[in-house]
């Protein structure tokens, strides 16, 4: 049923590339917000609030649980006001369970963010984060072959 999903997320003004996926029980806030590239996917229970453009690159999976949170709120005025924030996820990136995305964060190419870590920063590209605050604690090879041919849509 991935194909009704990107159909209907389309039709809210999602650009969704036909090979992402997003399974059935992802929360999607604003769809018009939303871009994901080919193989992406957004797992079951994520929750993606894309008050902000949220970018979910090429072969980026956000897995159980997680948090994308496209917003935050201007605590020194009286009435708080929303400040949304835009969110990127780089090609190749993992986001494990139940990891929190903080507004403005933008995730490297090939990154793994630790499952239950949360992240309030740019993390690097190809390397491995995990914590609260998440933080870069080994770097990843890059791999040589990066030919997305031999992936099925199947």
């Amino acid at each position: 049923m991935f194909g009704w999903r990107r159909l209907l997320l389309s039709l809210f003004g999602a650009t969704m590339d036909p090979k992402a996926r997003v399974y059935p029980r992802a929360r999607i806030w604003a769809p018009w917000n939303l871009e994901m590239h080919a193989y992406a996917t957004l797992a079951d229970d994520v929750d993606c609030y894309s008050v902000e453009r949220t970018i979910i690159g090429r072969r980026a999976t956000i897995s159980q649980y997680s948090y994308l949170c496209g917003a935050t709120h201007d605590f020194e005025k009286p009435d708080r006001p929303l400040t949304p924030m835009p969110i990127t996820i780089g090609p190749r990136a993992w986001i494990a369970a139940d990891v929190f995305i903080a507004p403005g964060v933008t995730i490297g190419e090939g990154t793994v963010v630790g499952a239950r870590s949360s992240v309030f920063k740019d993390l690097p590209a190809w390397t491995v984060c995990v914590g609260n605050p998440a933080k870069p604690i080994r770097e990843l090879d890059r791999p040589e072959d990066q030919d997305d041919s031999v992936l099925s849509d199947g």
